[in-house]
């Protein structure tokens, strides 16, 4: 099956009236946002949408995403590839009479000045929250042992030696003004 181009923007509304749904890909070189956060996009992501009207009426926007990305290992510096999955459920903001009446499942998208959804940077806001907040390999692929992190060690003689106390300066002060 021949692997087709997600459009870039589509009215929501007129999508929805025809149930449309989309399956096919966008191409890395499209999420420069992502590119910044990761040390690489590695392929396209593949990309399921469709289109469609709840009980009340409300459009609604659901899909599925994947991508591969290279991401820096905090434990060892090394990198690795991790595959960022991500599902999503948006219906279009119109104003704030559709924040209250939007159901708490769907996330609300806005639209540009054409009333179209941007659907490459819906996809690539996805993949940007999906990223883990620290990346690390799964501790058996990693090449550091967590159990053993330790960055140097103090010396004894620190450990032994007398500290001043830092209030003893309040002390003298005290004194001078009971004086």
């Amino acid at each position: 099956m021949q692997k087709v181009k997600i459009p870039r923007t589509v009215d929501p509304g007129k999508s929805a009236q025809k149930r449309l749904d989309y399956d096919g890909i966008i191409q890395a070189s499209l999420f420069k946002r992502l590119a910044e956060s990761v040390e690489s996009v590695k392929r396209e992501a593949d990309v399921s949408l469709s289109f469609d009207l709840d009980e009340q009426r409300l459009v609604v926007i659901s899909g599925k995403a994947n991508v591969e990305v290279d991401l820096e290992c905090q434990r060892c510096n090394e990198v690795f590839t991790h595959l960022c999955e991500v599902q999503f459920t948006y219906t279009p903001n119109k104003g704030e009479k559709s924040e209250e009446e939007a159901p708490e499942e769907y996330d609300l998208v806005d639209l540009n000045e054409y009333g179209e959804c941007d659907l490459i940077q819906l996809v690539e806001d996805e993949f940007i929250l999906g990223l883990p907040q620290v990346a690390m390999h799964d501790e058996s692929d990693c090449s550091v042992d967590s159990s053993n992190l330790v960055f140097g060690e103090i010396p004894e003689e620190v450990l032994k030696e007398e500290k001043p106390n830092p209030f003893e300066v309040l002390k003298s002060l005290k004194a001078q003004t009971k004086e």
